[in-house]
């Protein structure tokens, strides 16, 4: 995983976390995962007290980041994220891990993978270009 942050990273990809737990929790949850490091910001949903997938928390990001709603991608496993960001005018990236399957009653994310490293090869290519 961190390997697949680098190169986002390095790429010029600003990164964030946004979750549904209280912000202490997702601050330990990254301090305990060593990944604390990667994120310029750890965002809860907490703070605008609605949850994902409600517009607000996305939107909450993308002000807090201080770009449009559409410069935001989120990356998630869950289909409900994923639908949620896109319904917020977001973008979104899908991470089909086992046993995660996309919700066929929703827009496609641009962007699906296998695994992180996937994903992040696709929103290298798509950020980026070639």
């Amino acid at each position: 995983m961190k390997e697949n942050l680098e190169r986002l990273r390095d790429a010029g990809i600003r990164l964030a976390t946004l979750t549904n737990s209280p912000q202490q929790v997702a601050d330990a949850q990254l301090d305990n995962s060593g990944l604390h490091g990667y994120f310029e910001q750890v965002l809860s949903a907490d703070a605008v007290k609605r949850l994902k997938p409600a517009p607000e928390p996305y939107h909450m990001a993308a002000e807090r980041l201080g770009v449009e709603n559409g410069q935001v991608r989120l990356v998630a496993a869950h289909a409900w994220d994923v639908a949620g960001a896109m319904r917020a005018g977001c973008a979104a990236a899908f991470v089909a891990r086992p046993g995660m399957v996309l919700n066929p009653l929703f827009e496609r994310p641009d962007v699906v993978g296998a695994d992180l490293t996937e994903v992040a090869n696709q929103i290298l290519k798509v950020e980026t270009g070639p």
